[in-house]
């Protein structure tokens, strides 16, 4: 079994994007979400993944995940079974220290303004450095969650 462990944060300021040495226009649908299982259909530039998620662990930095690339043409077919709503983004990707990487989402649609930043670690008290524009730590705040955004958008808490 493939457990993810990572930690989210919001970002302070837009500094980031001038360490990313990759960036990703990323669409995402929800086939289900419930009691913190998910089953994602994503598209990231011009590939398909499929992904499973079960509930998260330990304050949400540990859950189990299963994903899959699978050809674009299906990812795109399944993206009509998913529920109402889709999640819409550009990914940056920024090198951290020990071979990890933050990968930074800007968000569109009902979720523009919202810029989140997430590590995968090892293990859940591995350490690592903070870079200046990372804002405050959101790990396991469900408000958070692409498939909460779906359903609470963040043009809503305003």
């Amino acid at each position: 079994m493939n457990i993810e462990t990572e930690r989210k944060f919001l970002v302070a300021d837009d500094s980031f994007k001038s360490e990313a040495v990759r960036t990703l226009r990323i669409k995402q649908g929800y086939i289900a979400h419930d009691a913190g299982r998910t089953v994602r259909v994503r598209i990231a530039d011009d590939k398909g993944f499929l992904t499973i998620k079960g509930p998260s662990m330990n304050g949400g930095i540990s859950r189990f995940e299963w994903e899959r690339e699978i050809p674009l043409q299906d990812a795109e077919e399944l993206m009509l079974l998913c529920k109402d709503g889709k999640i819409d983004k550009t990914r940056f990707i920024i090198p951290a220290a020990n071979g990890r990487k933050f990968e930074v989402d800007e968000f569109y649609g009902d979720n523009e303004g919202l810029v989140m930043a997430e590590i995968e670690l090892g293990s859940e008290d591995e350490a690592f450095v903070r870079p200046s524009w990372l804002g405050d730590e959101v790990t396991g705040d469900k408000r958070y969650y692409n498939s909460h955004l779906l359903t609470y958008p963040f043009k809503d808490w305003k």
